[in-house]
């Protein structure tokens, strides 16, 4: 009997097995009749959930010429307006436009550092004032008591080094130029971080290099008068009319793009402004605008949370709301009223309503009552 029953169970787990394979053979295959229902929830809230998750795609274009980060460093403010941006949807583009003026000129602000810099360098080298720590560098390691002689290290050796691998590259060819630049890669990266703080730029105080460090897409027009602008508005058109972008991020005070956000907006785009002037033309007309001190404090950031919930319940409404159009109306019906014009003219002008009804039906209204009942017993 013992045998007897070690056989049956042998066969009912060989039957089991067999089971198995054929469950997942068959869902391999596509007979997904064997899958759970909580599985296939789950699916299809993942499928909505990832559907409702799609973003808009976003441009930012900056006025370079019109407002420039003159209080703020350039990357830090740069950085903040992508982190602002990036609250509306997926930044795609990020694009800059200015004249050579523009990233020549130097702020007020940065003007006064340097100055209370160089006395400082001169008080260094005469001994009279002496740092707290030892300038290091960067790159080497080394240590200097005054900061020219930091300045000088540098440029003698790590600029040198530096105009060196550039040449290399530049004179290298194929695979030999990638291999060169993945081998230099990490010191040339190190030597910019470092010359950020030490070096003095030769022009302006490195508005472009930072701004290209964000990632943002630098382009310099001439000198002419308005020429970053029609350049600008040109690039956005160009961005409108191939359907690039959802939403376009301005910033600018100049009055002459409200034009293109009212064309931006007849075209169903949302449009944010960045600007300093509170009652401004753009920020009359754009869905939202910020200050550049809500982008660097943050609140700009917090506050693109409620606008876009906002511009979701507008967008719901509008499918929902049925508006009354009289001259859409009028118009639609137009067209039936004048095909059967000339019957109502026919009738204002005297005639017999009988004859348009037809003459089979003439007679007392009993007697056609009483044909009608002798039709139906025949």
């Amino acid at each position: 009997m013992n045998l007897v029953e070690s056989q049956r169970t042998f066969h009912k787990i060989q039957l089991f097995k067999k089971i198995l394979t054929l469950g997942s053979t068959l869902s391999t295959c596509g007979c997904s009749h064997f899958t759970s229902v909580s599985n296939s929830n789950r699916d299809n809230s993942i499928s909505s959930s990832s559907s409702e998750q799609t973003l808009n795609n976003v441009a930012i274009f900056w006025d370079l010429d019109n407002k420039p980060p003159k209080s703020f460093p350039p990357y830090d403010a740069a950085v903040k307006l992508n982190k602002a941006a990036q609250r509306f949807g997926l930044v795609k583009y990020m694009i800059a436009y200015a004249n050579r003026h523009a990233f020549s000129y130097v702020p007020p602000s940065v003007r006064s550092q340097r100055r209370d810099r160089k006395t400082l360098n001169e008080l260094e080298s005469v001994g009279i004032v002496q740092p707290d720590e030892p300038y290091t560098c960067g790159v080497c390691g080394r240590r200097f008591y005054t900061n020219e002689r930091l300045v000088n290290h540098f440029k003698q050796i790590h600029e040198r080094e530096q105009m060196k691998r550039l040449n290399q590259i530049e004179s290298a060819r194929g695979k030999k130029r990638v291999n060169m630049v993945a081998k230099y890669a990490m010191k040339m990266d190190k030597y910019r971080n470092e010359a950020r703080n030490i070096l003095t730029p030769k022009v302006g105080y490195g508005l472009a290099d930072e701004l290209k460090r964000a990632g943002f897409w630098i382009r310099t027009v001439s000198d002419k008068p308005q020429a970053a602008d029609v350049a600008l508005r040109r690039e956005m058109v160009d961005m409108m009319d191939r359907r690039r972008v959802e939403c376009l991020f301005l910033v600018s005070d100049d009055s002459g793009f409200s034009e293109i956000l009212k064309e931006a907006r007849l075209r169903c785009l949302k449009t944010v402004v960045v600007g300093d002037i509170n009652d401004g033309a753009l920020k009359r007309v754009a869905d939202a605008s910020f200050s550049w001190q809500e982008i660097m404090i943050g609140k700009a950031k917090e506050e693109a949370g409620k606008v876009v919930g906002k511009w979701k319940d507008q967008n719901v409404l509008k499918k929902l709301v049925w508006r009354y159009e009289p001259e859409k109306e009028r118009k639609l019906y137009y067209n039936e009223v004048e095909s059967e014009g000339s019957d109502m003219e026919w009738v204002s002008s005297g005639g017999d309503c009988d004859t348009l009804l037809g003459k089979e039906n003439d007679g007392e209204w009993w007697e056609l009552e009483s044909r009608t009942n002798d039709v139906k017993r025949l």
